[in-house]
């Protein structure tokens, strides 16, 4: 019976109205407080990055009071120039609150250097397809006196001659060196059988 009338009485409902005045008021403050400190009402437009050298995007963001991380290199684009911006996170347009951190990918300043692999002596078509599934592009045939007909003899990059392991930027030109099938009396194996006339 005691706690009945206790919780009917007008002391247990000023302290219930006084706690719940309490909790609302610390609900208002920390909502405040969080407010202040996390900048929840600023909005900074993240400008487009894309293309802009490394310095200028340092400079962008410091004026805007953001900061930047740079991920990684990418393969090298030649749409866009060396050193400078192929990619954002977050995407320009978007709204981040300051001294957000923006990620770039930059745009490495040539293509990638590949080692030459051992490709002589084989068939036209094999070293053409091997070529191109490393990142070359095939250049211009030259066909030298050999019984091999289409058979690799050489290759060239930029007139030069090139051996096993060199380093060439992918996307490079490759010039062939063929068999032409006429030969000078002298017989060259290869490593795969081709016709010999």
């Amino acid at each position: 019976m005691k706690l009945l009338q206790y919780l009917k009485s007008k002391i247990f409902i000023r302290t219930i109205i006084l706690m719940g005045i309490i909790v609302i008021a610390l609900i208002f403050g920390l909502k405040a407080m969080m407010s202040y400190t996390t900048n929840h009402d600023q909005k900074i437009l993240v400008p487009d990055l894309k293309k802009m050298s490394l310095s200028d995007t340092e400079t962008t963001l410091s004026n805007l009071n953001l900061n930047f991380v740079i991920q990684d290199s990418a393969s090298y684009n030649p749409d866009y120039p060396p050193k400078s911006v192929i990619d954002q996170d977050p995407e320009a347009g978007d709204f981040v609150k300051d001294g957000r951190k923006i990620y770039l990918t930059l745009n490495p300043s040539s293509y990638k250097k590949i080692a030459m692999p051992d490709l002589l002596n084989k068939t036209k078509r094999q070293v053409e397809t091997h070529l191109k599934s490393i990142g070359f592009k095939i250049g211009k045939y030259q066909y030298i006196p050999d019984l091999g007909k289409d058979v690799v003899r050489k290759m060239k990059y930029k007139g030069k001659e090139l051996e096993m392991g060199d380093l060439v930027p992918k996307n490079s030109l490759i010039d062939l060196v063929l068999g032409d099938g006429t030969g000078d009396g002298t017989s060259v194996s290869t490593d795969e059988g081709t016709d010999e006339n």
